[in-house]
């Protein structure tokens, strides 16, 4: 990929990129979430995007987390549109025995977070994130080869134009360095549907 054309939306005081890998240093308090349980708006993780009008494609990213070590740190794959508006995977550390891998997907200003618990012994993980339209699929690998799926959503403002890329954040008083590394942007790798026909 062409890394010239990423581009900021929020710039982290610590970064470094180069054409086959981005580091981030989080610094403390730095999250994306609105709104839903915690009634909260964190809005200031540094993302790291670039544009596209096409309908149909598939990026891959490795993550290295190896250094996360406190409680939601996390880094991963992103779609963000504008602040009510995006899509985030990754790992969210938790303690020295579990973590959570999952998805957060923002339409309008509410979030949601699906997980599901993993050992805190992976500190590696791939993310694919395709798009068919405005409807988008989240998977993961621990080989960069086999994905399995996380998620698939419906984005309300996820026609015509969009941004996607990477993200890394502390949400609590921590700092860690993320690494981002063998990003791909490819055809399109989820298959059309081949079950039952639209309405």
């Amino acid at each position: 990929m062409n890394m010239k054309e990423f581009k900021w939306t929020r710039e982290p005081q610590k970064y470094s990129i180069d054409e086959n890998r981005v580091e981030i240093v989080t610094v403390p308090h730095t999250d994306l979430w609105q709104r839903t349980y915690y009634h909260f708006q964190n809005d200031n993780a540094p993302v790291l995007q670039m544009e596209t009008d096409k309908q149909f494609f598939s990026f891959v990213v490795k993550t290295d987390f190896s250094e996360s070590h406190h409680r939601f740190d996390q880094c991963g794959i992103v779609m963000y549109l504008d602040s009510e508006n995006w899509i985030k995977g990754s790992i969210e550390y938790e303690n020295e025995d579990f973590q959570h891998l999952g998805s957060v997907v923002t339409n309008n200003g509410y979030s949601d977070w699906a997980t599901t618990v993993i050992s805190a012994n992976i500190k590696s993980m791939w993310y694919r994130f395709s798009r068919r339209e405005d409807d988008y699929c989240i998977e993961c690998s621990e080989d960069g080869m086999n994905f399995s799926q996380m998620r698939i959503c419906h984005m309300q403002k996820g026609k015509g134009k969009i941004q996607f890329g990477i993200y890394a954040c502390s949400p609590e008083a921590s700092s860690f360095k993320a690494v981002f590394s063998n990003m791909k942007f490819m055809e399109c790798q989820w298959k059309a549907h081949d079950g039952q026909q639209p309405d």
